[in-house]
């Protein structure tokens, strides 16, 4: 029914507008045709004219890199010490070579002695591939000139001696030649300039000089610079580019003529803006004559319209998100295979990226889901602009975004692309009169390079994703086959260690803690360990992060706490203090669970203490804190644990009334015969006692930091000096141990516990 409309109502079209056309066109194609004809004239003007301003611009700043080099090149100091018989390589390093690109960002140099042999080679990652001799050879032309250039300077005098004398009347006008070659595929603008001296020198002979080379990459700043001399739009640095309109190309060439690279950029074609001034009356005409056919053909086709507009409204929405209109995770699946197949028939590079906002959740929490709409709906325009027009950008899910990126030149030319795809995500989005700032992480995977499956490449992206988020967020980070090893082996760890919960096969050791006196243990802090069936020991550094990050932290934080309060009625008088994660905080039933342990092992809640850290704090204020007055209430004491290790410290302590404060090991153990450890440490004592706070110590590891800890009345002392970690049939025999021989006149002299620990 839709065809054989459509072909009824293009009869009756053809019918009234063929006739008419065949007229206009017979008139006009004349006129049309010279128009065009002057257009293009005009257009090869004007890029001429465009080419001789990059090439002006580019001389400019070669230029000016002569002029940077001057103050390396022109100076005697300089010029005696590379020309000695065994220069020395550091000055030559600090002074010359590092110091360019340090101040210039001279990135590569090559020192050439009067030998014409290579004395020294410097690289900002202090590498020295990139030297072959092909690059020499690229180089000798200009090196070569320079030399010539030097020893004709040289004149004779009557007496018979030399005389330098540059032919140049500026003092600081060196003898450089400039160009560009070619490193690893990349084109570098060089400088060759001849070191020499200040002041007008006499010598018997006439002699080459040394010669010093700097290589800076055209890509990037000195690109910029030559984009910004010439004003032209859509700068592009290629290795090559097609011919096609609206496009010039500057050919770029090494001394030796050969291609290192070419300029693209978007050129202006007056004859073409001329053509589109009257293409408004041209396209007058067709309306009015298109007007005739609609006029005629409108109710045949008024129905086909209505059909055609619903069927494509639900093919639309079926491979499209209602809220960003971009392609849905099936349509994205979809064009990801097509991209896929072109891509190894052509032999190209396909990129695609997995994208994830930060902390968008917060957004929704915040402001509303009607801001986190807002916000998806810009990110996603935003990215549609940002990207090259060949690329396909979808929304996977809520916060989820992907890319495919069509084309990848290298790894280079992709970062490219994704710093401006950050860059344009980081502008302020504004919803209603409140400015957001949103962020992004990214994962990349490259096909062929990681695969042709799209489900391969799809799920190494999202590894990638992860190593990003992992490390920071707001970054990206592209796939790598460690990645996956990494991501394989947290997986596994995290299987075995929820089954290592469920089978009991965990362990708690107890770290004494002695009174200001190191004569009475006050209270013992209880650590999780992990030793495997085969005796394979895993650090808490590695199973405690995997367990914040599967969640499995709240099933083992609460392992923890009802094991020490089992335990501490072996332990009469002696508090059990257990660390407490944040994640554990946001549980809504924590306190009620803690209660519950505590009433379980009728254990009274004066002989716990929860220990945490300023992160608990972060995000969820409220809520954290009205969870810990309530714990403090029932009588559970409170410790602020690593204090000093964080920034906001004293907020906390302002905030929260802590029972107890733990100073930072790091404070303990910086303060052995350093003033101003030892008086921070003092100051902290001082502040939690003010506030009628226990101090305790961690890191204790000599008996001078007891007696400096005593000196000043450190409530609590912890440490390897004390005691080790122990199990807790280990920790009874200690105690009963410690307690026999720590009495009065015994001292502070602890070594006795250490070996105990140890035996």
């Amino acid at each position: 029914m839709y065809n054989s409309s459509k072909n009824s109502g293009g009869q009756i079209a053809n019918a009234i507008i063929i006739p008419m056309v065949v007229i206009v066109m017979i008139s006009v194609v004349g006129i049309f045709g010279l128009l065009h004809w002057s257009a293009r004239l005009s257009d090869e003007t004007a890029v001429e004219s465009q080419n001789k301003l990059i090439s002006g611009a580019l001389q400019l700043t070669q230029n000016y890199m002569v002029k940077q080099q001057n103050g390396v090149v022109i100076w005697d100091e300089a010029y005696h010490r590379v020309n000695q018989i065994n220069p020395d390589e550091g000055w030559i390093y600090n002074n010359l070579m590092h110091w360019l690109f340090q101040n210039h960002g001279f990135s590569k140099s090559i020192l050439i002695n009067r030998d014409y042999g290579v004395q020294y080679v410097y690289a900002q990652n202090h590498t020295n591939k990139w030297m072959t001799q092909e690059l020499l050879q690229e180089l000798k032309p200009a090196v070569a000139k320079v030399r010539a250039r030097y020893i004709i300077s040289f004149r004779r005098t009557p007496s018979g001696l030399y005389s330098f004398i540059p032919q140049s009347s500026d003092a600081r006008r060196s003898i450089a030649e400039t160009g560009l070659v070619s490193l690893a595929g990349e084109p570098y603008l060089f400088s060759a300039a001849a070191i020499m001296p200040q002041i007008q020198s006499i010598s018997r002979v006439r002699f080459p000089p040394s010669v010093l080379v700097s290589l800076v990459p055209l890509r990037g700043e000195k690109l910029t610079e030559i984009s910004e001399m010439s004003r032209l739009d859509g700068f592009v640095l290629a290795n090559n580019q097609t011919q096609r309109d609206g496009v010039g190309r500057f050919q770029l060439k090494s001394p030796l003529g050969q291609d290192v690279g070419l300029i693209a950029w978007q050129t202006t074609e007056p004859g073409s803006q001329m053509i589109r001034r009257i293409n408004p009356f041209l396209a007058l005409a067709a309306f009015m004559i298109a007007a005739v056919v609609i006029a005629v053909t409108i109710f045949t086709r008024q129905m086909t319209k209505r059909l055609a507009r619903s069927e494509a409204k639900a093919v639309h929405s079926s491979r499209h998100d209602a809220l960003s209109g971009l392609p849905n995770r099936a349509r994205f699946h979809a064009l990801l295979t097509d991209t896929l197949d072109e891509s190894v028939a052509k032999g190209t590079n396909t990129a695609v990226v997995y994208i994830d906002l930060d902390h968008f959740k917060d957004i929704n929490d915040t402001l509303g889901h009607s801001a986190g709409d807002k916000v998806i709906t810009a990110v996603a325009q935003r990215l549609q602009r940002v990207i090259p027009e060949t690329g396909i950008v979808a929304r996977i899910s809520g916060d989820e975004f992907a890319m495919v990126i069509k084309n990848c030149e290298d790894d280079v030319w992709l970062e490219y692309i994704l710093d401006q795809v950050q860059d344009e995500i980081g502008r302020p989005i504004m919803i209603g009169r409140r400015e957001l700032h949103a962020s992004l992480s990214m994962g990349a995977a490259i096909a062929p390079r990681d695969g042709n499956d799209p489900d391969e490449l799809l799920r190494k992206a999202d590894i990638a994703l992860y190593d990003a988020k992992a490390n920071g967020r707001n970054r990206r980070s592209f796939f790598e086959p460690n990645m996956e090893h990494h991501v394989q082996s947290k997986d596994r760890l995290s299987r075995e260690l929820r089954l290592a919960l469920k089978n009991d096969e965990l362990t708690l050791a107890y770290q004494p803690q002695s009174d200001t006196s190191a004569k009475r243990i006050v209270s013992v802090e209880a650590l999780a360990r992990w030793t495997k069936e085969d005796g394979t020991v895993i650090s808490p550094a590695q199973f405690i992060p995997v367990a914040e990050e599967t969640g499995l932290i709240n099933e083992l934080g609460i392992w923890v706490l009802n094991k020490a309060c089992a335990k501490a009625h072996e332990w009469p008088g002696i508090t059990v203090s257990v660390n407490v994660s944040p994640n554990q905080f946001k549980h809504p039933r924590f306190v009620e669970k803690v209660m519950a342990i505590l009433a379980a092992n009728n254990l009274p809640p004066q002989r716990l203490e929860i220990e945490v850290t300023e992160s608990v704090f972060a995000g969820r204020n409220d809520s954290v804190l009205k969870a810990l007055r309530r714990l403090k209430n029932l009588g559970v004491k409170v410790a602020l644990d690593d204090f000093g290790s964080g920034y906001s410290s004293l907020s906390y302590l302002r905030r929260f009334p802590f029972d107890t404060l733990k100073i930072d090991r790091d404070f303990v153990s910086d303060m052995n015969g350093n003033a101003e450890a030892e008086a921070i440490l003092v100051s902290i004592i001082q502040l939690g006692k003010a506030l009628g706070m226990t101090i305790v110590a961690e890191g204790i590891e000599t008996l001078e930091q007891i007696r400096f800890l005593q000196a000043h009345d450190c409530n609590r002392m912890q440490g390897y000096y004390i005691s080790r970690p122990l199990t807790d049939t280990a920790l009874t025999a200690f105690l009963d141990e410690f307690h026999r021989v720590g009495t009065p006149g015994y001292g502070t002299d602890l070594s006795y516990q250490v070996r105990a620990a140890e035996a």
